[in-house]
């Protein structure tokens, strides 16, 4: 198993676990809350056979990435990153981000730059900003945000079934685009991570990456489904598309949270056209 380590808690060392497979242009793939890298199961297969090098690896705190007690913000969580990309010297890189991996790429950029980036991927992501303040109208209020954390405090378990349900849109795609083993195989992951991390995440949602923004200079692409019951299009995708000068937007009709996985062989078409 292949580790990177990014920092020590006491006695213990914080070591990010990723894969690395291929070869040709780095294609990096940051995986979603609460899940790992292993969300990538209809992806990876598809760039590799498409000649590139595919790395995914585990947020701190998830998967089998070691889980501290801390640095659940997305200032760590680029540095994180930062350190893959620099003890794997990778250049002209696609970062794929989904769900709270877009807070990677979008963080990544504002604090790096793209000297190491060829172009960028947004796929149900969480900027521009979720938070609904008087100059951000179109966020989420901070009362679903404040439920969120009572619910995983109370029954971190019970929290993700319910979760996934919406993830999945389960209602109307279970048994059709998404089997009752996907979903029981997401909440195996989990809840699996680390419960303070499962928490502190959710305050790092919050996080305002307008800035960051606008320090993004190469190619875009940005997907979302307009079904997604976990981050709003009208807050996130279709907002993003507009703070992005020139990016590409997709809309995968009736899509939900966990397209990756729903609606892959139209993320993938997506991906393909976009990273040649």
């Amino acid at each position: 198993m292949n580790y990177i380590n990014v920092g020590k808690e006491n006695s213990g060392n914080i070591d990010i676990y990723y894969e690395d497979h291929g070869t040709g242009k780095p294609v990096v793939l940051i995986h979603g809350w609460p899940l790992s890298g292993a969300s990538w199961e209809k992806q990876v297969p598809v760039l590799l056979d498409a000649g590139y090098r595919v790395i995914s690896y585990d947020r701190r705190g998830f998967g089998n990435s070691s889980k501290p007690t801390s640095g659940y913000d997305y200032d760590t969580f680029a540095e994180d990153l930062n350190k893959l990309m620099m003890k794997l010297d990778l250049h002209n890189a696609m970062l794929v981000g989904f769900s709270m991996g877009g807070g990677e790429v979008a963080r990544y950029l504002g604090k790096y730059g793209s000297k190491r980036v060829e172009r960028v991927v947004f796929l149900s992501s969480v900027p521009p900003f979720l938070l609904k303040t008087p100059d951000n109208p179109s966020g989420v209020d901070k009362s679903v945000f404040d439920g969120i954390k009572k619910a995983i405090t109370a029954d971190r378990l019970a929290f993700l079934s319910k979760f996934f349900s919406d993830f999945y849109n389960v209602d109307v795609l279970g048994g059709k685009r998404v089997s009752n083993q996907v979903v029981q195989f997401s909440w195996n992951v989990a809840a699996g991570a680390s419960p303070k991390g499962t928490l502190d995440c959710v305050q790092a949602w919050l996080t305002d990456f307008r800035k960051d923004l606008t320090r993004i200079d190469v190619p875009t692409l940005i997907i979302q489904g307009d079904a997604d019951r976990i981050l709003p299009v009208d807050a996130t995708g279709r907002r993003l598309h507009e703070a992005i000068k020139g990016s590409r937007y997709v809309e995968i009709k009736d899509g939900p949270h966990g397209i990756i996985w729903t609606h892959y062989e139209e993320v993938n078409r997506e991906l393909m056209a976009f990273s040649r």
